[in-house]
């Protein structure tokens, strides 16, 4: 129910709390995920775990590959393949 609200509903502010409840179970299986911002282009990627993954998302920082490198990612693991990006940029999230 809560992963149906996340992708129907639009935030002004996406919350380290709201992005971490709804990333959280896609994380093991790399689940690609729509993030939309506010004033840029919408992406598709997967965000991943290094070794920084508390305190970024304490500061709601979420390291994320995107489409451009997900095979790779997929075959390397390689946490330079990642951006980060501040989740007060995020307006939606979504699987579809």
């Amino acid at each position: 129910m809560l992963s149906f609200l996340f992708s129907i509903l639009n935030f002004d502010i996406m919350t380290n709390e709201l992005i971490q409840k709804y990333v959280a179970p896609r994380q093991a299986g790399e689940k690609e995920i729509k993030i939309y911002f506010k004033q840029r282009s919408t992406i598709t990627g997967i965000f991943i775990k290094g070794n920084d993954y508390d305190e970024l998302r304490s500061k709601n920082f979420w390291r994320i590959v995107t489409n451009t490198s997900i095979e790779t990612w997929k075959k390397t693991k390689d946490v330079n393949l990642a951006k980060i990006f501040n989740g007060m940029e995020f307006t939606r999230l979504s699987e579809e």
